[in-house]
C-alpha cells in the first residue's frame, strides 16, 4: 500500500521536473563573483539546472537552519534519556533488594 502511494506522489513529480526540465533549455549565466569586486566567475547553464541548483541550495539551507533551531530539544531528550535509564536502574535495585514472596507471607489467622 505505502508503495503505490509513494508512486502516486512521485510520479506527478517526476513528470512536472521533466516538464520543466524541457520547457526551460535556454542557457542562462549564473555569476558567482561580481565584477565590481575584480575578476568575474560566471557559468552557463541551462535555466533548469539554475532552477533546480537554487531548489537544492533553500532545501539545504532551511535543514540545516531547522536542525539548528532544534538543539535546545535535541540536549532536553537526552537529559531526559539519561535521567529515565538512572531511574530505570534504581528501581532495578529497589526490585533486587525486595524480600522474595515467600518471606512476605502473612501469618495464619487464629480462630477464636
Amino acid at each position: 500500500m505505502l508503495r503505490y502511494l509513494k508512486l502516486l506522489v512521485l510520479l506527478p513529480v517526476a513528470v512536472i521536473v521533466i516538464g520543466l526540465a524541457v520547457a526551460n533549455r535556454a542557457p542562462v549565466e549564473m555569476v558567482f563573483w561580481p565584477d565590481f569586486l575584480g575578476t568575474e566567475v560566471s557559468l552557463t547553464v541551462p535555466l533548469f539546472v539554475a532552477l533546480m541548483l537554487a531548489l537544492i541550495a533553500g532545501v539545504l539551507i532551511g535543514g540545516v537552519a531547522t536542525w539548528l533551531t532544534q538543539s535546545s530539544h535535541r540536549r532536553a531528550e537526552r537529559q531526559y534519556r539519561r535521567e529515565a535509564e538512572r531511574l530505570k536502574g534504581e528501581a532495578d535495585r529497589l526490585k533486587a533488594m525486595q524480600p522474595a514472596p515467600s518471606e512476605l507471607t502473612l501469618p495464619a489467622l487464629k480462630s477464636r
